[in-house]
């Protein structure tokens, strides 16, 4: 199968796009009109789902569906699995608060309803992505004790789905890591932005073990989340803080993924440069591939 690379953005109803994507601030179908210029994007309001021990969030099936008939066939979504999964402690009102376990920690049967709910996006569901943010030694002893509890969960994923991981540990982008993804059949979800090294850093060190795999996912989220929307009054349709050497090296690593036979997700968030359909232009202008 020849690699494929389908852009698109994380998130999509943003009424300041109006002009770039969309023909109105509101009244009309933002993802219907999204998916006539780009062909994938990423859905990140499920992941905001753990409101307590007992408090779940999952999608509504009515979401689910009118997401599918916004789009066409040869559309693919990107999802970020709930982070009732992901998270290993509930979240704290106060820092100085006790850590309480989540129980539902990386559960295979969340994990299973998740899936089932998601089973009318069908052939446009791309990789289901696991989130996870920083964790500590009080969270987790080490990578080597975070690689035997994924590991766990791995084996009872159920099959028929692309799965990929992203972490948010430094210090797990060594050989360890890469090769654990590569051995469970788990894509690289590759971040660029918060406190992870560049990705093409990353790349360059790893590129041998990330090109074994068929999907990699990219996102590019930025380093300054909170300046950025000082910057853009959160309207989100100019670029105040170009890129150009990352997105350029970026560009270079994701054609040489690509002429290595791997096919590529690139999501792109407006906090990277402060507009994801113009950093979507840049990247376009850039390729040769």
């Amino acid at each position: 199968m020849t690699a494929e690379l389908r852009i698109g953005t994380c998130s999509w109803k943003f009424p300041s796009w109006e002009g770039l994507v969309y023909s109105a601030p509101q009244g009309i179908n933002y993802l219907q009109e999204y998916a006539q210029q780009y062909d994938t994007v990423e859905i990140d309001r499920w992941f905001w789902s753990l409101f307590g021990q007992d408090s779940i969030g999952l999608p509504k099936p009515a979401d689910v569906e009118r997401y599918r008939r916004a789009v066409p066939d040869d559309f693919a979504f990107t999802v970020k699995a709930p982070n009732s999964i992901t998270l290993t402690h509930l979240y704290r009102k106060r820092k100085s608060d006790p850590l309480v376990e989540n129980p539902h920690f990386l559960s295979p049967s969340l994990l299973r309803a998740f899936l089932s709910l998601l089973d009318p996006l069908g052939e446009t569901l791309g990789p289901v992505m696991f989130q996870f943010g920083y964790l500590n030694k009080k969270m987790v002893a080490s990578q080597e004790a975070f690689q035997t509890l994924l590991q766990a969960f791995s084996d009872q994923m159920p099959a028929g789905h692309r799965y990929g991981v992203e972490v948010r540990n430094a210090q797990y982008m060594n050989r360890s890591y890469f090769e654990f993804l590569l051995r469970n059949e788990l894509s690289p979800v590759l971040l660029e932005g918060y406190w992870m090294p560049p990705i093409t850093e990353v790349y360059r060190d790893w590129g041998d073990l990330i090109a074994q795999h068929d999907v990699v996912v990219i996102r590019l989220l930025g380093p300054d989340r909170k300046g950025i929307e000082r910057q853009t009054d959160k309207r989100w349709n100019r670029i105040v803080a170009p890129k150009d050497q990352e997105l350029s090296a970026i560009v270079e690593m994701t054609e040489d993924l690509l002429a290595r036979g791997v096919s590529v997700y690139l999501n792109v968030n407006n906090h990277y440069e402060g507009s994801a359909p113009l950093t979507i232009e840049r990247i376009r202008s850039r390729l040769q591939t």
